[in-house]
């Protein structure tokens, strides 16, 4: 996929698009007035040195669009450009228009820190959005406390962390996994789960999480537990690991381009997730890897998430037709995508509480910034820094696309330091 809209202008957008998009956030946030930079100062609201003048402010983009984990990121950078756009075409944020530094962590950790550092220490810009990976952001997250800088991280996660300089719009595990595993265990009667997973942070917390809960609280047995590096791309002997010990689910926590190699190696073993194979539940499989994977090999699959493109609300078929309208009709939506989109509304919204783009100001006004025209639906900041939001189950469909069998009736608050799992 392509970070580079139909425009020549990377940050073009057209004027459907931003009615589209804008219509859905713009009222009910930020009217009944456009802000005029005449009446915030310069000087009064840019006190620390940022890059800030009378006429912009710079933001960084920080994600991998080379490597193994473009596949999943490039929606992240796509997401956040158009939101960008959105809030310039609406006047920008107290009256100056956005204007974005974007740098490649290339999905290597250290790069990703090297270049927060520039973003920070060199570009001095007040946010970034950026990172996927819980590697990628524990990289970072040392540059961002020393030089006080402030990071929207879009993607679901293991949990185990707060950072007062960070905000979390992607779901942490008691959302996600502990949510997912219940569903399974309760709809499905599944007792026997095989647990899998890219070898890093991510899925090795997020399995021991959903190991405890598993064997401890839903009374079932882990009968397999394997990880490979990222970017791996030979699973035939998991697969035949599988096929003998028969688990009810296969918990997937495969991310980036492995998951091309290891849904068809499935698939061509004859593990078609029908009702004789296992259930296949995924928490990291979005419709954005889908495009990879191909929807023939994902179809049967369940995955766990708070977003999914074919969600029936306004909010989403106006996110979804601007989504389409500034990069192609073929584009598809996935969850981190879709958090994406959140953090520069997010950060528009506490920059405009604040009256300042200054960081300690910002992250006071943060707490407590509700979105009800978000494409997911309302969400709330809470004041650990991650979102209030709800869980939903989506059943992979062949045309690439999940179809919405489950979603919790409330919002779920965000515990990442859940008692019993640490």
């Amino acid at each position: 996929m392509s970070d580079t809209p139909k425009s020549k202008d990377p940050m073009a957008v057209s004027r459907r698009a931003m009615m589209a998009g804008s219509a859905a956030f713009g009222a009910a946030l930020f009217a009944p007035s456009t802000l005029l930079a005449q009446d915030y100062p310069t000087a009064e609201v840019n006190v620390t040195g940022l890059a800030v003048t009378d006429t912009t402010v710079t933001v960084g983009i920080l994600h991998s669009v080379t490597g193994t984990m473009a596949i999943s990121e490039t929606g992240s950078v796509q997401a956040e450009k158009l939101a960008i756009a959105q809030i310039n075409e609406m006047g920008g944020v107290l009256g100056r228009q956005i204007e974005v530094i974007q740098e490649d962590g290339a999905s290597d950790w250290p790069t990703f820190a090297e270049k927060a550092r520039k973003l920070l220490v060199s570009d001095k810009v007040p946010a970034v959005m950026g990172c996927w990976t819980s590697a990628s952001r524990k990289a970072v997250l040392p540059v961002f406390e020393q030089n006080n800088g402030f990071l929207y991280y879009p993607t679901f996660y293991e949990g185990l962390e707060q950072s007062p300089n960070v905000i979390y719009t992607g779901q942490e595990a008691t959302q996600q996994i502990i949510a997912g595993l219940d569903w399974v265990k309760e709809t499905k009667g599944a007792n026997s789960f095989y647990l899998l997973g890219s070898d890093y942070i991510w899925p090795r917390t997020s399995n021991k999480i959903a190991r405890t809960h598993i064997e401890q609280f839903l009374g079932g047995e882990v009968v397999g537990e394997d990880y490979y590096p990222l970017g791996h791309t030979q699973f035939n002997s998991v697969i035949n690991k599988i096929r003998l010990r028969r688990p009810d689910v296969i918990y997937a926590i495969v991310v980036g381009g492995s998951n091309v190699a290891f849904y068809k190696q499935l698939k061509a073993a004859g593990i078609n997730m029908t009702e004789e194979d296992p259930i296949l539940l995924t928490i990291s499989v979005t419709e954005d890897e889908i495009l990879g994977i191909g929807g023939e090999n994902m179809e049967g699959a369940y995955a766990c998430m708070k977003y999914f493109q074919s969600l029936d609300n306004p909010n989403n078929i106006a996110f979804v037709e601007a989504f389409k309208e500034m990069w192609g009709e073929d584009i598809v939506i996935g969850d981190v995508t879709q958090a994406a989109y959140l953090g520069p509304w997010l950060w528009k919204a506490a920059v405009e509480k604040a009256g300042s783009f200054d960081v300690d100001k910002v992250r006071e006004a943060q707490v407590g910034i509700e979105l009800d025209t978000a494409p997911e639906g309302y969400v709330k900041v809470h004041e650990n820094h991650h979102l209030w939001s709800k869980t939903r189950v989506g059943l992979a469909k062949a045309d690439g696309q999940y179809e919405v069998v489950f979603e919790t009736a409330e919002l779920v608050e965000p515990n990442p330091f859940p008692e019993g799992y640490q």
